[in-house]
Formats: structure tokens, C-alpha cells, sequence
């Protein structure tokens, strides 16, 4: 079935969706396989009204017109949900799954039970230009993040301290990157090779960007151990260590986050995680942000490193930011050259 006639066909169940399957058969028939007259602009005439597709056939035809109106439901509901510039597109070219039952869009961390957030600053400068003034990164005794084209400096493992609430710089200010949220339109995709979905960009993302925030919900490192013998025999991993000093808190993405729940690993990844420091400047639980490593074309998968230490290597010595370890030896698929084959 050729992508012109899917288009057209798959269009026409969604608008006639209460049609009976035999109903969809006959009317497939009468005009499917004449398509190419269609297109030369010849006149049709059916041979035979009574011939009709298989049944297998049109049982597929009916479940992906099904499959393409849920998944068009969920983009519009996380595009409803989003507070950021970048759109999320969602489909689903490899088999019939649709949307995920269980997995709600969230744009910020969500607290478990017993855990709190401040999240607001109970300080802030009063620059006016925190490109060249002493400003907040200066105040944590670092250097500011970004340069004047917004892309980041500092080497991995540094943190980011960005302008907050109470702070008096407008909000077009060079330190404030990462609480402006995806600006990048992205693409929910299904892969092909057995790694679930996987998240690429339909736009052009320039080397050091930011291109997203890893939210989800923030639990402690004790349930996180529970968490993660659940997730080992299910074979996903979703928990990420929160705290830059030590490790108290961890934030669980299986459920509750954004579209970074969909990033995929890869030992070559495209994208680097930093700790960051907005309103919230607990060291215990700073934010998440993904930077591009590289141009990253459109078209590309966005991936980083499920081992990825704060200095980019996977040496112990490194500050680690990377998602809690697994006891679980699970292979990797993620396909490049320099694999390292096995996670542990």
C-alpha cells in the first residue's frame, strides 16, 4: 500500500469512522485498487461490486485508522497540557500500539507524598544586565552558563545557576534558558528495532542548546530502590538521581513527566545532562536539563547516555548524572559503533 493511497484512505475512515467493516470492504474495493486511473484523472467503473478485501486486511485498515485517531487524541492533549514554545507531534509507523494508558504529561516536578518542593526563591539580584554584572551564578561562586547566543559554556558537571522569580532582570535575560522550556518542536515516534518509542527533532537544534527538562515525580532514594526492582523485571529504566551532593532523592518518570520520558540511551548520545539551580536551590534536588553535544539535524533521534557521568566519561571518579543503576544487566540496542552492549 503506497504512502499516497494511505494517506487518502486512512483520512476517509477517520471521517467515516462508524462504517461497518464489510461496508469499508466493498467501498476499498470499488476504489482502492484503481487508484492509479484515479490519479490520471480517468473515469472508473467497477468490474465487480461484490469482490471484497480479506478479512485480515481490512481487520488492519480498521484497527490503524483506530490507532492514528488515539494517537491524534493524545498529541492534542499533551499539546494542551505543554507550557512551552515547542510543539509535540506523536505517530506511529512500525506496528499498532497506540497511546500509553498510564503515562500523564507534567511540566515541572511532582512531589510524592511526604516530600516538599519550595519552589520559590527567597532571594534575587537586582541586575540589569547579568550578562556582565555580578549575578546569580556568581553569588553560588560559578561562572554564568551561557554565552550571547544562549548556548552553553561550562564544562559538563558544572552547575547552572539561572536568574529566578525575585530576580529584577527582564525575562529576555541571557540567564534565563532553562525555566523557558522546550523551543523546539519534537516528535513522539515508535522505533523499529524493539526499543519502544524514541523522541526526534523536527527542527535543526544548534551544538551546546537547551533542548529539554527531565521532570517526573520526586521520591526518595529508598523507594526508588522498591521502584527499581519493579522496573528491572519489566525491563524500562525511568529513575534518575536528583541530588548533586548526594543521593537522597530521585526522580521517577514512569508515570508522571514530560516528553523527555521518551529519550532513548545511546553510548553515543547527542545530548548531555547538567544540573540546574532556578528557584529551588537545595542541592538535594536540582533541576534536570538536556543539552545538545552537537548540530543535531531534523529528522535525528535526541539521545543521551543512561551511564553519563558529569564529565561526559563513565569513569568512577566523575560526578554522576546519570539515571539510578540497575541491578538488572540489560542490553543495550541503541545500534552505533562504540556500543558498549550491556548496561552494568
Amino acid at each position: 500500500m503506497d504512502e499516497w493511497l494511505k494517506k487518502l484512505w486512512y483520512g476517509y475512515i477517520q471521517r467515516n469512522s462508524a462504517l461497518k467493516q464489510e461496508e469499508i470492504s466493498t467501498r476499498w474495493w470499488r476504489w482502492g485498487p484503481r487508484r492509479e486511473e484515479v490519479k490520471k484523472g480517468k473515469a472508473i467503473t467497477p468490474k465487480d461490486n461484490n469482490k471484497t478485501l480479506k478479512p485480515a486486511i481490512t481487520e488492519y485498515i480498521v484497527k490503524k485508522a483506530k490507532q492514528r485517531i488515539a494517537l491524534q487524541r493524545w498529541q492534542d492533549e499533551i499539546n494542551r497540557r505543554k507550557n512551552h514554545k515547542g510543539m509535540i507531534f506523536v505517530e506511529n509507523t512500525a506496528d499498532l500500539q497506540d497511546a500509553p494508558s498510564d503515562f500523564y504529561y507534567i511540566n515541572k516536578y511532582k512531589p510524592a507524598p511526604g516530600i516538599s518542593l519550595v519552589n520559590e526563591a527567597t532571594f534575587g539580584r537586582s541586575c540589569t544586565d547579568c550578562f556582565f554584572q555580578k549575578c546569580c551564578p556568581a553569588e553560588a561562586g560559578v561562572l554564568l552558563a551561557y554565552n550571547k547566543n544562549q548556548q552553553i559554556k561550562i564544562p559538563p558537571g558544572t552547575p547552572i545557576y539561572e536568574c529566578n522569580s525575585r530576580c529584577q532582570c527582564e525575562p529576555d535575560c541571557p540567564n534565563r534558558i532553562v525555566q523557558k522550556g522546550t523551543q523546539y518542536s519534537l516528535c513522539i515516534f515508535r522505533t523499529s528495532n524493539g526499543r519502544g518509542r524514541g523522541i526526534e527533532t523536527l527542527v535543526k537544534i544548534k551544538r551546546m542548546s537547551f533542548v529539554m527538562e527531565y521532570v517526573g515525580e520526586v521520591i526518595t532514594s529508598e523507594e526508588a530502590e522498591r521502584r527499581r526492582q519493579f522496573y528491572d523485571n519489566k525491563g524500562i529504566t525511568y529513575l534518575f538521581d536528583l541530588d548533586y551532593e548526594s543521593n537522597e532523592f530521585t526522580v521517577d518518570a514512569a508515570r508522571y513527566g514530560n516528553v523527555s520520558h521518551f529519550v532513548n540511551h545511546s553510548c553515543d548520545p547527542n545530548l548531555q545532562v547538567f544540573s540546574v539551580f532556578i528557584d529551588n536551590l537545595n542541592t538535594y534536588l536540582s533541576q534536570r536539563a538536556l543539552f545538545s553535544t552537537r548540530i543535531i539535524n531534523a529528522g535525528e533521534e535526541l539521545t543521551f547516555d543512561y551511564q553519563m557521568k558529569g564529565s561526559g566519561d563513565i569513569s568512577s571518579d566523575s560526578i554522576d548524572h546519570s539515571p539510578v543503576k540497575k541491578s538488572v544487566r540489560r542490553v543495550w540496542k541503541c545500534g552505533v559503533v562504540t556500543c558498549r552492549n550491556y548496561l552494568n
